[in-house]
């Protein structure tokens, strides 16, 4: 269960990452930064790169999956 959720956080913020890139096009478009931060503090499929990231800090915090991603680095 615990993997599932380590991989489901990730899955979460790379999702949420792609579209967080994505939008920055708006920035070209005119949008000052303020504005886009609050577009992107707007919409559901960026919200979901915060909630992926602080799922991830909470998994690897417990300590239950510092081996995998020692794993993983090394």
């Amino acid at each position: 269960m615990r993997y599932l959720l380590f991989i489901l956080s990730i899955v979460l913020s790379v999702i949420g990452l792609s579209f967080i890139i994505i939008y920055l096009n708006l920035l070209v478009m005119g949008f000052s930064f303020i504005d886009y931060l609050k577009y992107i503090l707007s919409k559901i499929e960026c919200l979901i790169f915060f909630v992926g990231y602080i799922l991830l800090i909470i998994l690897i915090k417990k300590g239950t999956i510092l081996w995998l991603m020692y794993m993983i680095l090394y």
